[in-house]
């Protein structure tokens, strides 16, 4: 009864979590201080039952639990920092620039891993629920929020509030099928919520994530994740001025992309190392939203080393990750205004853009740009249930910038920059 109300009341945390901006894209590296402490490696051989539900469902038959039960709980603090710049909107070589308001995103997760049935040893069921991707800034009340800045409705950027959350709930299942090889599947059910600044517009989305796991040869382990796309439509998000002075809004459709990932883990030195590697490749360049604003596919690599400092007492860990800038920069456009309207409009879903304000509201209201991100972490055993973990991930600052014609027919430039900070803990608690 315990371990019910323990989910129940943290997946309820879970879906009061905070926008925050992440990482690869704006999906988190990984999820849990174990995984994150090695720059985000989880699909090969993760550690504990949260990375496993969330890198590989799989995985769950080879935990360091099995064949016993495992529940772990993860908090995240997470900082990110960001600024933009307008500069010559007006022709007068001025350099309108801000920062977003800075805060602290705390992100709860819990993950949970048992054996399902008699034959403990073969099938096992998971169970996670955590915020896996978001996405956010917040300019108003700065330089950057001026309105009727161009005439009347037209302000000096678009996207100067935007909020993005997708928490999912991944109950899973994975299978033994021989001592070396196991095969596992999570159903993923996403509550997303969007603000563009004229209210929270929430939806649901469903998808499925299957894994492998093989073991060729003692010490080495090699995985294989699939997830599907996972849309989600926001109803009356997008507000957009009419010709007659009014208000019209529109839907929009944001799709979490499909993902492709594989991995590789050795274990050496009496099994006290571990160095593990993960290749992903998620197809923003493809998921309805993203594509139309301008995202294309990325390519995600992960390296992790774990050391097991003090027998069964205390492990070291230590990640690198790098996924390159999914948000291209445009330059030549002509975001000018002319006596009949904008000189161009971009079309998105049937969502009328002029040129200007779409090119600001995807490099300054959502700016997913960072590449690189480092990890340190470490887990203490205080007893042979129970045990502390602390991660720490640091994402250098990132820029984008691109150039084209401004509303006074003047070049412009557009830019955002961002890096990122996060502490990570947690406790795993194993009967």
């Amino acid at each position: 009864m315990k371990i019910k109300y323990s989910v129940s009341l943290l997946t309820v945390l879970v879906l009061m979590g905070s926008t925050l901006l992440a990482t690869n894209g704006d999906n988190l590296i990984a999820i849990g201080p174990i995984a994150r402490g090695m720059g985000g490696v989880s699909i090969a051989n993760p550690q504990d039952a949260i990375s496993a539900v969330f890198g590989n469902p799989a995985a769950m038959c080879y935990g360091r639990y099995c064949p016993s039960s495992q529940v772990d709980f993860g908090g995240t603090a997470f900082i990110p920092s960001v600024d933009a710049s307008v500069i010559n909107p007006f022709g007068m070589n001025q350099n309108i620039s801000a920062e977003s308001d800075k805060k602290v995103y705390p992100i709860p997760a819990i993950g949970l891993s048992l054996p399902l049935g008699k034959d403990n040893e073969r099938w096992r069921f998971g169970l996670a629920a955590y915020g896996v991707t978001g996405l956010g800034v917040d300019y108003r009340g700065t330089a950057l929020d001026v309105p009727n800045a161009f005439g009347p409705g037209a302000n000096l950027v678009a996207g100067e509030f935007t909020s993005l959350q997708i928490m999912k709930f991944a109950p899973a299942i994975a299978y033994q099928v021989a001592a070396n090889v196991s095969l596992g599947a999570a159903f993923h059910i996403d509550y997303a919520t969007l603000d563009l600044g004229t209210g929270s517009s929430p939806g649901f989305g469903y998808g499925v994530q299957l894994g492998a796991i093989w073991r060729p040869v003692p010490h080495w382990s090699l995985g294989l994740s699939y997830t599907t796309p996972q849309s989600v439509t926001h109803s009356n998000v997008v507000a957009q001025p009419t010709m007659t002075g009014g208000i019209a809004y529109f839907d929009l459709e944001l799709e979490a992309p499909q993902q492709l990932g594989g991995g590789i883990s050795w274990e050496g030195l009496d099994n006290r190392l571990i160095i593990s590697g993960d290749l992903k490749w998620i197809n923003w360049g493809d998921a309805k939203g993203y594509s139309e604003f301008g995202w294309r596919d990325q390519t995600v690599y992960a390296v992790g080393v774990q050391w097991e400092a003090i027998r069964e007492k205390l492990f070291l860990r230590a990640g690198f990750n790098y996924g390159r800038n999914p948000v291209v920069a445009n330059n030549g456009w002509n975001g000018s205004f002319t006596p009949t309207g904008p000189a161009e409009v971009v079309v998105v879903q049937g969502i009328p853009f002029p040129r200007y304000y779409y090119e600001t509201f995807r490099i300054i209201g959502f700016p997913a740009i960072v590449e690189s991100h480092y990890t340190l972490g470490f887990t203490y055993a205080v007893s042979e249930s129970f045990s502390l973990s602390v991660a720490y991930m640091r994402a250098p600052e990132n820029e984008i910038s691109e150039q084209g014609l401004g509303p006074a027919g003047t070049g412009t430039t557009i830019q955002s920059r961002l890096s990122e900070d996060s502490v990570e803990f947690g406790f795993a608690w194993r009967f």
